[in-house]
């Protein structure tokens, strides 16, 4: 289509035009075949490029089939590596090195999802490098998958070197894995040379640092993103006790075992990491209202104020007597969750989604399974609004601190909230384009209509 030879018939009247006959055109074709021929029996002529590479298909299998490889030594050498330890300390051990690299597993699945998110939205002609106010350079799909992949072969490939060189007695070897790989993704994130992708690289940095600091108009991508961190607030406050605990040299320790210790699990910090994502999403709204006056805005601010009483009240477990816990705080933090959780869900289903009438986002321009599996469905519906729910419930469950010790659990329920958050995201941001939209029609109708008024007024002028 683009760079491909023109083929022009040789009575084209364009050549007539510029001079060429049909003679010289047979002419320059004989001497083309002459050439090739030469070249033919000289066995100068080049072979293809395309006839020695293999079909893409063939290279995506095999690159398939190395992951698989690649993930199967993973799993042997850690499963090996654990079974080497005894029974009493194995346990603990998996619970650190669990959370060390499962904030950094969540990113990845959060980044996988995001990638879905965006082809879809691609399939579905849906501009969101518009809605985003993105530049030209930004990220598609397949480039943001292709930075999911490298996460998801470096962080296990990490855990595993961690779990082995742990197990066979190299301590010192072990504890500098997690600070290795900590260091690399700051490395890369804060990377000032055109590599990596730094455009991409800056807008994130520079969304969050409007997340954290609000002191101008909120755009979509402020508070989009910030959505998408109170999700994640589990995986900030493991990455907080992780940072921790490399900072004060307790990794492959046993002194993070004391709860009351610095980086321990009745630390005031975990709370407040944890309830940061509300607040800065709550002082979001407040500029919002400010700057428009809406007070819809301020609803919305109420909403993100419900998450601090459970945060609170979760933490208090640590500080006061079990019997006041038991009798006095322990209902108040139950009935926080359920408003919290409710409130919530009201709010995604009727106010960040538009579910007045069957999504189109699902309505890909191309004949595709997917489209034709989801697209005018009730069935979506239903479980999409269902799922909201549950997993808005559910969710109460991740924010409460004194419910950390079961880590397998709350590592499902944080995987589960991620998904709720990637279903969340193809409903709001088709909202969002149905309201820029409508925005652009209201827009060109009244470009219209004061054209017509306007035409109207100089043929009045002139009949007069």
């Amino acid at each position: 289509m683009f760079g491909g030879l023109a083929t022009v018939p040789s009575n084209s009247p364009h050549l007539r035009k510029s001079g060429i006959s049909d003679n010289e055109n047979g002419a320059e074709e004989g001497f083309l075949n002459l050439t090739e021929a030469n070249d033919m029996k000289g066995g100068s002529m080049p072979i293809s490029t395309a006839a020695i590479m293999p079909s893409p298909a063939l290279l995506w299998r095999f690159k398939a089939l190395l992951f698989f490889v690649w993930g199967f030594i993973c799993c042997k050498i850690g499963w090996d590596s654990v079974m080497r330890m005894s029974v009493d300390l194995r346990d603990l051990f998996l619970y650190e090195a669990f959370l060390y690299y499962n904030p950094l597993l969540l990113v990845t699945m959060m980044v996988w999802f995001w990638g879905i998110n965006l082809w879809v939205f691609a399939q579905a002609n849906v501009n969101y490098a518009k809605i985003f106010d993105l530049d030209q350079n930004h990220l598609t799909h397949r480039e943001i998958w292709k930075c999911a992949t490298w996460m998801t072969i470096v962080v296990p490939t990490s855990m595993t070197a961690y779990l082995y060189l742990y197990s066979h007695g190299e301590v010192s070897l072990a504890a500098s894995q997690p600070v290795l790989l900590y260091a690399a993704v700051a490395m890369i994130l804060i990377f000032p040379f055109d590599i990596f992708y730094l455009s991409s690289r800056f807008y994130l940095l520079r969304t969050l640092w409007r997340i954290v600091l609000p002191l101008q108009a909120i755009s979509f991508s402020d508070f989009f993103l910030a959505d998408i961190l109170t999700s994640m607030s589990k995986v900030l406050s493991d990455l907080e006790r992780s940072v921790c605990r490399m900072v004060h040299r307790q990794v492959a320790t046993i002194a993070w075992f004391e709860a009351d210790s610095v980086c321990g699990s009745h630390s005031v910090a975990i709370p407040l990491v944890l309830v940061s994502p509300y607040l800065f999403r709550l002082f979001q709204c407040l500029r919002q209202y400010k700057d428009t006056g809406e007070k819809t805005t301020l609803l919305n601010a109420l909403k993100y104020s419900t998450a601090v009483p459970v945060i609170y009240l979760s933490a208090l477990k640590y500080h006061v007597f079990p019997e006041k816990w038991t009798n006095f705080y322990r209902p108040l933090w139950l009935l926080s969750g359920v408003l919290n959780s409710l409130y919530s869900f009201y709010w995604d289903v009727t106010r960040d989604w538009d579910l007045s009438a069957f999504t189109r986002i699902f309505k890909f321009s191309k004949a595709h399974p997917l489209s034709n599996l989801i697209h005018g469905r009730k069935w979506v519906y239903f479980w999409v609004i269902s799922s909201n729910l549950i997993l808005r419930c559910t969710w109460t469950y991740k924010l409460s601190s004194h419910l950390r010790h079961n880590y397998l659990t709350v590592f499902a329920i944080t995987a589960l909230e991620i998904f709720r958050r990637f279903q969340w995201v193809f409903f709001r941001v088709e909202n969002e384009w149905n309201k820029m939209n409508s925005k652009s029609n209201i827009q060109l109708s009244m470009g219209d209509t004061a054209n017509e008024e306007e035409r109207l007024l100089v043929s009045n002028g002139h009949s007069v």
